[in-house]
């Protein structure tokens, strides 16, 4: 049986949360997405200021529900 071989990734893209850009086109508060989610502000802050490591795809859709947009209007590449 053949070991497999693994190819190390260097250069890869980053990616981060840009939840202010539609808020601030929906005019919608923190407190009012809470609300609108269900999300804790503590968690909401995290994903607002991209402080996360791993994203939960539940909460994205959530906020993109609520903020009535795509994933790919909150989720940006460097």
């Amino acid at each position: 049986m053949k070991k497999k071989e693994f190819v190390e990734v260097s250069n890869y893209p980053v990616y981060y949360i840009d939840l202010a850009t539609m808020m601030k086109k929906r005019d919608i508060s923190k407190n009012h997405l809470c609300r609108l989610t269900g999300l804790a502000y503590s968690a909401l802050q995290r994903y607002y200021k991209s402080e996360l490591k791993r994203v939960d795809l539940d909460v994205i859709s959530r906020i993109c529900a609520a903020l009535d947009c795509e994933i790919s209007d909150v989720l940006k590449k460097n």
